[in-house]
């Protein structure tokens, strides 16, 4: 798995100083969380989900890269030809930091997952749970050997499979009608029917009769 390939020098540049996720990678869990559910969001959808993680505002160049790989991730898990691969540390990486970043993928895929689903059918809980063994999963000295990478490498191909399975047989909802926004789209429809309504009153004063 090489950089140039997967991207992840980019990515990690772009979204490293987020505070708020563990890493890089568990962003780009989540946004494999929610495109197993809702079309790929656009920029501005993007924005509004990342604040409702108390996310700050990102730049144009972060957003546009965000919007594109989450189109890129939607249309891998849709052809179901098993090439999807995770946005995660390469080789390059040391064993520990590789692991450390496979489980906040997973944690990002079941948040991602649950706040777009809203709830989890019977079907996917076996899947949901095997993300969050391995988003639990810890690393000790001793593990940093040749078992440790075996091991690594099986986990890895597990997981990563979890996402088409989870979005196998869906079919994918607008942002604005799946609950990963629908509170706040619900909150600014109550604001713009307000607003016009002040406007219909400014313009339209009562008249004697």
């Amino acid at each position: 798995m090489q950089d140039d390939i997967t991207g992840w020098s980019q990515w990690n540049q772009k979204f490293s100083e987020i505070a708020e996720l563990s890493s890089p990678s568990e962003l780009h869990g989540l946004l494999t969380g929610i495109v197993c559910v809702t079309e790929a969001p656009t920029q501005e959808q993007w924005s509004l989900i990342l604040s409702t993680l108390n996310v700050p505002t990102l730049d144009h160049d972060a957003l546009q890269l965000l919007t594109e790989e989450a189109e890129d991730t939607a249309h891998a898990l849709s052809e179901d030809d098993l090439d999807y691969i995770p946005m995660l540390p390469d080789d390059k990486n040391t064993l520990q930091d590789r692991v450390f970043g496979l489980a906040d993928w997973c944690a990002g895929v079941v948040l991602g997952f649950g706040l777009a689903s809203g709830h989890i059918r019977a079907d996917e809980r076996e899947l949901i749970g095997h993300l969050q063994d391995v988003a639990a999963v810890e690393f000790e000295d001793s593990d940093d050997d040749e078992d440790g990478e075996e091991s690594y490498q099986e986990l890895y191909e597990f997981v990563r499979l979890i996402p088409t399975s989870l979005a196998v047989g869906r079919k994918r909802q607008p942002v604005l009608d799946s609950s990963l926004l629908k509170n706040i789209h619900e909150r600014i429809t109550e604001v713009d029917s307000d607003t016009d309504a002040n406007i219909v009153n400014v313009f339209s004063p009562n008249r004697p009769s």
